[in-house]
C-alpha cells in the first residue's frame, strides 16, 4: 500500500479515536481539583462577640472518606447512549449519574462514586429526604418501553457485585427511582428484572403467597411507608410498589397485593 494511503489510514484511525468530551473532561479536573483545595484548608472556628476563637486548631486523626450506602436505578428514557453522555456533559440540564450502561453492556463511569451526583432530584426513602448524598445513581439505556437487555443487566450485575463489596451497601438498599420519588418517575419500567437482582443479591423480594394470612389488622399504607414508601400520594406510592414487584401497572389493589406488601413488610424489619 503506498505510504499517502498508510497516512491516510491512520489519520482516518486517529480521528475515530478522538475522544467527544475532551472538553468536559477538562471541566470534571478542573471541578475535582476546586473541591480538593476546599479539602486542603486547614478548618478554622473564627471567634465571635460571645464565642471565643480557640488558641490553635486541632485536627482529629481519625476520619475517612463519606461512604455511599444505596443505589438507585434509573433508565434514561432516552434513544441511545450519546444521547444520554450528551445530556449529561451539558450544565443546562441540571441531571447526571455515576453510571450509564449501554444496551450492549458498555459501562460508562461518569463520576466517581464518593462525589454526589445530581440523580435523585425531589425524593424521599423512609426519613431520608436527600437521596443524592447517600446513593450512588445508575442509569441504564432504555426508553421505558422495551425490554433490557441480557447484556446490559449482566453488566448491571457486575457493577452491583462491586458496589456492594467495596461499600458494604445492604441488600435492601437497591432501589429504583420510582420507588423514591413516585409522584414524578416511573423508572426504571415494568419491564426490569427486579427479582434476577434479588436472586444476585440485590433488592428485597418475596416467596410463596399461598399460605399467607394478612392479619386483619395490617394497615398497606403504614406497610408502604414502613418499607420506605412515601405515601403522601398514597396511590403513587401503591402504583410504585406494584410497579416494582409485580412488574403491574394496574391501580386496582386486592389480596395478592395485600399478601405480597406483608411479607416483604415483614422482610424489612
Amino acid at each position: 500500500m503506498p505510504k499517502v494511503k498508510l497516512l491516510l489510514l491512520a489519520f482516518l484511525l486517529a480521528a475515530c479515536a478522538t475522544n467527544p468530551y475532551k472538553a468536559t473532561n477538562r471541566s470534571y479536573r478542573q471541578q475535582v481539583k476546586a473541591y480538593a483545595r476546599s479539602l486542603r484548608q486547614t478548618p478554622l472556628t473564627p471567634g465571635t462577640d460571645s464565642v471565643p476563637a480557640p488558641p490553635y486548631w486541632a485536627g482529629t486523626v481519625n476520619f475517612n472518606l463519606r461512604k455511599p450506602n444505596m443505589v438507585i436505578i434509573h433508565h434514561t428514557a432516552q434513544n441511545g447512549c450519546p444521547e444520554t453522555l450528551h445530556t449529561f456533559t451539558v450544565t443546562r440540564t441540571q441531571v447526571s449519574a455515576h453510571y450509564v450502561i449501554c444496551r450492549d453492556g458498555t459501562i460508562y463511569h461518569m463520576l466517581n462514586d464518593y462525589l454526589r451526583a445530581w440523580q435523585a432530584g425531589v425524593s424521599k426513602w423512609g426519613n431520608i429526604t436527600d437521596v443524592n448524598s447517600i446513593s450512588i445513581g445508575i442509569e441504564l439505556d432504555n426508553n421505558g418501553f422495551e425490554p433490557f437487555p441480557d447484556a446490559q443487566v449482566g453488566s448491571l450485575l457486575r457493577l452491583l457485585a462491586t458496589l456492594k463489596t467495596t461499600y458494604h451497601i445492604p441488600a435492601a438498599n437497591f432501589i429504583g427511582h420510582g420507588d423514591i420519588a413516585p409522584t414524578r418517575k416511573d423508572d426504571p419500567s415494568a419491564y426490569f428484572p427486579w427479582k434476577t437482582l434479588y436472586d444476585h443479591g440485590f433488592g428485597l423480594w418475596y416467596g410463596d403467597t399461598t399460605g399467607v394470612i394478612v392479619p386483619s389488622g395490617f394497615s398497606p399504607l403504614l406497610g408502604l411507608r414502613l418499607i420506605g414508601y412515601d405515601i403522601t400520594d398514597s396511590s403513587a406510592a401503591a402504583l410504585a410498589f406494584k410497579r416494582h414487584f409485580m412488574s403491574d401497572t394496574v391501580k386496582s389493589w386486592g389480596d395478592q397485593e395485600s399478601k405480597i406488601l406483608y411479607m416483604l413488610y415483614r422482610a424489612y424489619q
